[in-house]
């Protein structure tokens, strides 16, 4: 059974993909669900679990905020650099548990930041490598491991620690 600092960060990771449109509401749902399971607990957040799927499109962007806060995990803003960058970190943590492969993740990294965001700009760049790889010397192997290594230190930021 996962700890509960486990439970958490993984609640918190997605409530920050959620709001980056990785994920969808009733994927939140499941993992209020799952946060319970694995013994996380307060009110918010077992109102949040019994989202129906109809329900939760409309009730996660009010129910996730404040289930967060009684758990001691941050909600952050649509549009903040703090939310974006524990976004990018979360995606970098999937990639490590094999949920994506690393040319999805820098695929995905680029897609939703661009080169604007500092914290993950290498991942972005390697996207663009991906892109021209038949006009280089590298191979999608080197390429593969280049990514496997950006998403560790993402992983093993200091951030990610107070995430």
């Amino acid at each position: 059974m996962p700890s509960n600092e486990s439970a958490a960060r993984e609640l918190q990771d997605r409530a920050v993909l959620w709001s980056i449109g990785e994920i969808s509401a009733t994927d939140v749902v499941a993992g209020a669900c799952e946060a319970l399971v694995d013994g996380l607990d307060s009110p918010a957040l077992r109102t949040l679990a019994a989202c129906t799927r109809t329900e939760a499109i409309y009730d996660v962007p009010e129910l996730l905020p404040p289930a967060l806060h009684e758990l001691g995990l941050t909600f952050y803003p649509f549009d903040g650099v703090a939310g974006r960058e524990a976004a990018a970190r979360a995606l970098a943590a999937r990639m490590l548990a094999g949920e994506l492969s690393p040319r999805e993740l820098a695929f995905r990294i680029h897609q939703h930041f661009g080169h604007q965001l500092p914290l993950a700009e290498r991942l972005a760049a390697l996207d663009d490598e991906y892109d021209t790889l038949e006009y280089s010397d590298r191979t999608p192997a080197q390429l593969d491991a280049d990514v496997r290594a950006e998403a560790l230190r993402l992983v093993q930021h200091p951030d990610r620690a107070t995430a």
